[in-house]
């Protein structure tokens, strides 16, 4: 009996001290989807964490056609939490079919208007600008006697005929950027010339818009269409290529955050999307892009020209998001039968 006393007291000591001290509060998790290149990940994330160590951030990755086409299949039943790094043409096509929650993170008074959905409160805040870029291998160009590469239309010459790999713009929100662009810049009937001409010499379409200018860098293929990120991040890491910004104009998009509508995480999503707008995150962003959306932090990148910002195409966000389909349909219609195997 006195046994059993003891065992008794010693459980309700156990409970009390239990009940008195603090609950070990599990982490709340967040969905978010992405088309962050996965090299720039665990920067984002580390920076984000350390000033909300309480929220883990599950990322879903894969370039942004791909992205897209999994958010729109998802509608009735959304499983991301925020999209973040995914470009605003996209944006666009998700706010007109009702997909994101308007929020205005704590610091955007400070960000650079045209970097922004126009409406207040936004329905996505952009982070960083990337734009398009040539990689070309020097030890390969050389060797074969390939022309120099100054323009878009330097592509067209007979000399590069299977010489040039670039993204499919229905999977790469990079390949996109450069579809629009010509379509901008030639205009419509001269884009479509143009693509025509550029596609006889295209060796294959990737689903990815940095591994053109990896396979050019590898020596797979003198000539990458690419972006100015990975241009920049692949001759930094040895690769003999050189990089060139056509002179037409460069096509580019916003790499933009914003909150799926409905989130049951809506408090931790509103979060994320305050630190993706502070200086904090806008400096970890201009280690990999020339251009952010916060002004007065971008410092100069080692491949990159000074005034890449001026050489920018007018982009017009809205009709890039609201011709998405009809562009692509047209454009996969063409071209689609050098595009890459999907990867199963």
């Amino acid at each position: 009996m006195h046994i059993k006393l003891i065992a008794k007291y010693l459980t309700f000591a156990g409970l009390a001290l239990a009940a008195a001290l603090p609950a070990h509060a599990e982490k709340t998790v967040l969905n978010v989807y992405t088309a962050l290149e996965t090299d720039q990940l665990k920067a984002y994330q580390e920076g984000f964490n350390k000033v909300y160590p309480d929220i883990e951030l599950k990322w879903t990755r894969d370039s942004t056609g791909i992205v897209t086409a999994k958010l729109l299949a998802e509608k009735a039943k959304p499983v991301a939490d925020v999209i973040m790094g995914v470009a605003a043409s996209s944006m666009v096509v998700f706010e007109r079919q009702g997909m994101l929650q308007p929020y205005a993170p704590a610091n955007l008074k400070n960000i650079t208007p045209r970097y922004r959905a126009a409406a207040n409160p936004p329905s996505w805040v952009g982070m960083n600008v990337w734009g398009a870029a040539i990689c070309y291998n020097v030890v390969e160009m050389q060797k074969q006697g390939l022309p120099k590469i100054e323009s878009w239309k330097d592509l067209l010459k007979p000399e590069f005929k299977g010489k040039i790999v670039m993204p499919n713009p229905a999977s790469s929100g990079t390949g996109y950027l450069d579809v629009t662009a010509w379509l901008t810049v030639f205009g419509e009937k001269g884009g479509w010339e143009y693509m025509d001409k550029l596609h006889d010499n295209i060796a294959v379409y990737t689903h990815s818009g940095s591994k053109p200018c990896k396979m050019a860098g590898a020596g797979e293929f003198p000539v990458g269409i690419s972006f100015e990120y990975r241009a920049n991040a692949t001759r930094n890491q040895g690769a003999p290529i050189d990089i060139v910004y056509p002179k037409e104009g460069l096509g580019w998009d916003i790499e933009a955050i914003a909150i799926v509508k409905g989130t049951p995480q809506l408090a931790a999503a509103k979060k994320l999307s305050d630190w993706a707008s502070t200086k904090e995150a806008a400096e970890l962003y201009a280690k990999n892009f020339a251009v952010v959306a916060l002004p007065g932090v971008a410092t100069r990148l080692k491949h990159v020209p000074t005034d890449y910002e001026q050489r920018l195409v007018k982009n017009d966000f809205n009709l890039m998001g609201k011709n998405r389909e009809a562009v692509l349909t047209e454009w996969q219609k063409r071209y689609a039968g050098k595009s890459e195997p999907k990867a199963k």
